[in-house]
């Protein structure tokens, strides 16, 4: 199989991550007798500082031409916008809404080899094994108005009915091939956006009566998501409740650097970590590239239909953590045992390696 990848490093740790990434589709492809043929372009602060648009006309024109299209991170800070400038987040939600891709898919598996290593007992977090499902292009990061006026600060929480239906059928769709559960989340209590969504979150649960239904507040799911997280099978959220859950929930696995995540709905799919640009580390060589590895088995899965492949990639880095091996992040000791970024990669291309030679 050949593919054409666009690969947008983009900020801080983005970079450093999308290489190993890089390494892994190659070493992948090698073994299996695949050419992906990768083109880089410019996203978020660094396209801005370049080309005055954080999601320039270049990259625009590639991404709609590839078959698959993998971002590192987007934006250097959280900071104020005036004289006209756009924010370099703009440019990764930008990039969403071209695509088409309504759907964000990020799972949260734990590893047996990182049960120990989480914050929670391991008696929390072992078989951990949930996805949430995120509504993506809808919602108060989307709703107009908004701005600033005489003192006031205000974003709109928008979401049309159709909205809500397609993405509760990508979720009780998923629910079909996993545990059969869906858990809807809103704040149905106090907004009018949330009683809407759970109205019509339950009209689809009608046409899945093999699925288990049930609306959750996302308070309560906050909760719950740390007291009893085996509970979850497949998370059905907003735009903003999936942002925040999903970053909670990566404290199931011990870091926000091991998630993946794939936005799909649309002819070309969107795959990237679910980490941030993390400047603070940038350079260093310490930052975390499983969820960049991670995301490239969600590509090769969900866009090139290699399930093989991906688990491959999923098996190597599996491998690896068993071995004992983790970066920074993955140590309690504060990384005095840890490898760097470079060499997590090298590790993860080495299990593929042995497994190619064996067959698996």
């Amino acid at each position: 199989m050949d593919g054409r990848i666009l690969f947008l490093p983009g900020d801080g740790i983005g970079p450093e991550v999308l290489l190993e990434a890089r390494r892994v589709l190659e070493a992948v492809g090698a073994i299996h007798g695949h050419r992906f043929e990768v083109i880089e372009a410019p996203i978020g602060d660094s396209a801005r500082e370049r080309f005055g648009d954080p999601l320039p006309e270049e990259t625009r024109a590639l991404a709609v031409e590839v078959d698959a299209v993998l971002v590192g991170a987007v934006g250097l800070a959280v900071r104020p916008v005036d004289g006209g400038r756009v924010d370099a987040s703009r440019g990764l939600l930008d990039l969403r809404r071209l695509l088409g891709n309504h759907a964000n898919i990020r799972p949260v598996a734990v590893p047996d080899a990182l049960v120990d290593r989480s914050p929670l007992r391991a008696e929390y977090v072992r078989g951990v094994d949930l996805v949430v499902v995120r509504e993506l292009l809808g919602g108060i990061y989307y709703g107009r108005p908004r701005g600033v006026e005489d003192g006031v600060a205000f974003d709109t929480e928008i979401y049309a009915e159709e909205e809500i239906r397609r993405i509760s059928v990508s979720a009780f769709e998923l629910a079909r091939t996993r545990r059969k559960k869906v858990t809807s989340i809103d704040k149905a209590n106090v907004l009018e956006s949330s009683i809407f969504w759970r109205r019509i979150a339950e009209e689809v649960s009608r046409d899945y009566p093999d699925i288990e239904f049930s609306s959750m507040l996302v308070d309560n799911c906050a909760m719950q998501l740390i007291r009893n997280p085996r509970q979850f099978d497949v998370l059905l959220t907003s735009n903003m409740f999936g942002d925040i859950l999903s970053d909670e929930a990566a404290v199931l696995v011990g870091s926000l650097g091991m998630l993946p995540s794939a936005s799909v709905g649309g002819d070309i799919g969107l795959y990237e970590p679910v980490h941030g640009a993390a400047p603070d580390i940038a350079g260093r060589g310490t930052a975390n590239p499983i969820g960049a590895i991670l995301s490239v088995a969600m590509m090769l899965e969900l866009t090139f239909a290699l399930p093989e492949e991906a688990g491959a990639v999923r098996a190597a880095v599996d491998r690896v953590l068993e071995d004992g091996h983790g970066t920074a992040d993955l140590h309690a000791d504060g990384g005095r045992a840890a490898v760097s970024t470079a060499r997590m990669g090298e590790l993860i291309v080495e299990a593929l390696g042995v497994a190619g030679a064996a067959g698996v």
